[in-house]
């Protein structure tokens, strides 16, 4: 293994890297996304005169967030033709910034789902002044943009942010014991189990893009998401039988979820919205398999805006 203390430069990166994949990720919603572009943020680095870089972490946001925009402006078609929803790229979460409410709320699937409504310059002015507190000054900068336009963008987003995605009181240790009890009413084909942790309106998003079998609309209303969970523990799923299936809680995204496994590789994932009482109003479920390698490599992610 490289020793990173003996290249200084190299060093200076290591340091702000996973802050460098915390903005990648958040503007991006996929992992091997923001994995490449912090690639690219290497080689501008290496090629830069670092001699005249006076404020490495600054620079190294600037160069991620330019290469984050240039690459979402250029994935936006492929989700547009996507087949059927489109989910963010879920990843394991860890570490003691997944207790910070504000650090796990914006990296939770439900905001990254209503960040992709955004344009991605609002997007990326959001992200880095909601999230990660710089100032609108630093933004310009680093967006390459007017004061006076990183202002607009700001407030139109944080508009239309607020407006689909409203707050609710975060107690983690409640939505703790609601997905353990979703987890356990699945596997046992409980369905009156899951109806009572079921919002009466609870939509149930699947994303399988084309490469598994999957909803291609949202499902809606707790009776149909009861039944399609409920039915995990009798049927064979991508040729994997219920008794080769495990179903464990992990932590996604900065909050409680399932992983679902079979021999040799993960199925897919299950992550929940849930209102101020505890109810579950959202149900999100990653069976792509090429949104799944993160969550197959076992890498827990830490999602710290420090």
């Amino acid at each position: 293994m490289t020793d990173l203390s003996a290249h200084p430069d190299q060093q200076v990166f290591h340091e702000h890297r996973r802050l460098l994949f915390s903005v990648a990720y958040r503007l991006l919603g996929t992992a091997a996304d923001a994995e490449d572009a912090i690639q690219d943020a290497w080689i501008k680095w290496s090629a830069a005169d670092r001699s005249q870089v006076a404020d490495p972490k600054a620079y190294l946001t600037r160069i991620v967030s330019n290469l984050a925009l240039e690459r979402l402006r250029s994935t936006r078609h492929k989700r547009e033709t996507y087949v059927g929803p489109w989910l963010p790229e879920p990843i394991l979460t860890g570490g003691d910034a997944s207790d910070a409410v504000t650090a796990a709320e914006s990296v939770s699937m439900a905001m990254l789902v209503v960040l992709e409504t955004l344009s991605p310059l609002e997007r990326a002015v959001f992200v880095l002044k909601e999230v990660f507190d710089f100032s609108h000054a630093e933004i310009a900068e680093a967006v390459e943009r007017s004061e006076v336009a990183v202002r607009q963008a700001a407030h139109r987003a944080r508009e239309h942010v607020r407006a689909r995605r409203p707050r609710f009181p975060a107690d983690r240790a409640r939505q703790r014991q609601a997905t353990e009890r979703f987890l356990a009413a699945a596997t046992g084909g409980d369905v009156n189990a899951l109806l009572e942790l079921l919002s009466p309106d609870v939509t149930l998003w699947t994303d399988g893009g084309g490469k598994v079998r999957q909803a291609l609309r949202p499902v809606l209303g707790a009776a149909t998401a009861a039944s399609w969970f409920a039915a995990i523990g009798t049927v064979t799923y991508q040729g994997v039988t219920p008794a080769d299936m495990k179903a464990e809680l992990v932590e996604i995204n900065g909050g409680p979820g399932i992983l679902i496994s079979g021999p040799g590789r993960v199925l897919a994932t299950v992550t929940f919205d849930f209102d101020a009482d505890g109810r579950i109003t959202a149900i999100h479920n990653v069976a792509n398999p090429d949104k799944l390698q993160a969550v197959a490599d076992g890498t827990a992610y830490d999602i710290a805006t420090q």
